[in-house]
């Protein structure tokens, strides 16, 4: 149940497969990752390629413009970090090549916190797709083109998308399900749980309920 790939010299990560995971890239020195719209299209284009290659599903994610937020399921316990690298190295390549730099794009390590609760998979889905409305830069998240939320909540047809089963269950349907999702991300999430999120987060610490 741990993520070994960084070696003993580092905490080890809690993964157990099956059970998602937020994950969080940054820029080094928090500097941009993505400069221009093709930037962004591929790196969704390697998000699906590594998502189908290293069997890590996706359920939401947000591009920002120096980070990265995604909620995902690993099928094994080393499939997130081998899905990361993977992502991680070709839109480096992408980028330094097409704007002609060297050098690194993303901090060293990503962060990763498992998510046991079904109450926390539901808020992390809406944390991560409410990140440009708290930058301020979108008024609403359909407002903005680099998440998940238009597919989420409204139907967006997006290849990359794979629905956890705790947002299925919002309803019977895939039209009672985006209703049922739209009706969430308008209330709005509490500064309490998004401060639990983001310590989880920066910390490692598992998303649960009860101690």
């Amino acid at each position: 149940m741990q993520d070994r790939c960084w070696g003993m010299s580092r905490p080890l990560r809690a993964v157990a497969p099956g059970v998602p995971l937020h994950v969080v890239q940054r820029g080094v020195n928090r500097a941009r990752c993505f400069f221009e719209t093709r930037d962004f299209i591929r790196y969704l284009h390697f998000l699906l390629q590594a998502s189908l290659d290293e069997r890590c599903r996706v359920h939401a994610y947000c591009l920002m413009s120096n980070h990265v937020h995604l909620l995902v399921t690993p099928d094994d316990e080393a499939a997130c970090a081998r899905f990361m690298k993977m992502v991680n190295q070709r839109h480096t390549q992408h980028v330094n090549r097409v704007h002609r730099r060297t050098g690194t794009l993303w901090e060293g390590r990503y962060r990763a916190n498992i998510v046991f609760s079904t109450r926390y998979v539901l808020a992390c889905y809406r944390y991560i797709e409410l990140n440009p409305v708290r930058a301020g830069i979108a008024r609403h998240p359909a407002d903005y083109p680099w998440s998940s939320y238009r597919a989420n909540a409204h139907g967006l047809v997006d290849s990359l998308i794979y629905a956890h089963g705790t947002y299925a269950a919002l309803g019977r349907s895939p039209a009672a399900r985006r209703a049922a999702y739209r009706e969430l991300v308008d209330q709005a999430l509490a500064t309490s749980m998004i401060d639990t999120i983001r310590s989880a987060v920066g910390s490692g610490r598992a998303l649960r309920d009860g101690p």
